[in-house]
């Protein structure tokens, strides 16, 4: 059985998330936010340690989406 824990964002930022997942194929935050986290994390180990221009290419790429503030 897979075992879970728990992320906390502020609420506005969650609102944001489940307005810009209606009509995809996310059907949560959770599952969005999974989907975001393997993708760096796969990244990652793919390529060995990200630079910091990756890393701050990521996080631009959040902060557009609205996932970082």
């Amino acid at each position: 059985m897979t075992e879970y824990t728990t992320v906390s964002i502020p609420k506005d930022l969650a609102d944001r998330v489940e307005n810009t997942i209606e009509g995809t194929s996310f059907s949560s935050t959770s599952d969005l936010v999974r989907f975001l986290l393997r993708s760096i994390v796969i990244k990652h180990q793919q390529e060995g340690q990200l630079t910091e221009a990756e890393f701050t290419e990521i996080a631009e790429q959040l902060r557009d989406l609205g996932y970082l503030e």
